[in-house]
């Protein structure tokens, strides 16, 4: 890569940082793609001796760009997310890879395919911990900030995704008794109470 094609890259990659997620931290301020990305890849590092037979450092490659096309198209909430918002996002990827290398793209073009098919287990490694890190998120956000509808996703949400990963299954429960306390705890008007 030419120094120009680095710092471009890096260039659209910055936006990230001012692209909004439809979460806030818990300082109360609005979560960022880029602060997203930076814990998810955390959190792959951290498990990954959980996942044998699972190549890690693939799935932390897909987990640090598996939003890169939201440097384009911006955040779309996965309950507000259409069939058009995927396939902008998904020509949002072209123009990316298109600013790379041949080779370079074609590796991005792959990872996010990859990504969205989900059928390697790289793939559906990197799409529960990314959906369990969303919940987690929510977690640590005020529950004002929470939409009514939230209260039951955050109890459901990456659940499936989960399952068929021991460790992450046993996450994802004790993310789910996190929701139910925090429900519990600061709901104004216990809605969600199952």
């Amino acid at each position: 890569m030419t120094t120009d094609q680095i710092l471009d890259f890096l260039g659209l990659a910055a936006t990230l940082k001012t692209v909004c997620r439809h979460c806030d931290t818990a300082p109360g301020r609005r979560e960022s793609v880029a602060d997203h990305l930076g814990r998810l890849g955390l959190f792959a590092w951290l498990v990954r001796e959980e996942f044998p037979g699972v190549d890690m450092r693939h799935v932390l490659d897909i987990c640090l760009v598996h939003d890169l096309g939201e440097a384009i198209t911006g955040d779309i909430p996965c309950f507000e997310k259409t069939p058009a918002h995927e396939q902008a996002e998904e020509e949002a990827w072209t123009r990316i890879a298109d600013r790379l290398p041949a080779a370079k793209g074609d590796e991005l073009l792959r990872l996010l395919t990859e990504y969205r098919d989900a059928e390697t287990p790289e793939a559906q490694v990197a799409r529960a911990l990314d959906k369990l890190e969303g919940v987690i998120a929510h977690n640590e956000a005020d529950i004002d900030s929470w939409l009514p509808h939230e209260y039951r996703l955050n109890l459901t949400y990456a659940t499936d995704e989960c399952a068929a990963w021991p460790p992450l299954a046993e996450l994802r429960r004790a993310v789910r008794e996190q929701t139910e306390e925090k429900i519990r705890r600061e709901s104004p008007h216990n809605t969600a109470k199952n």
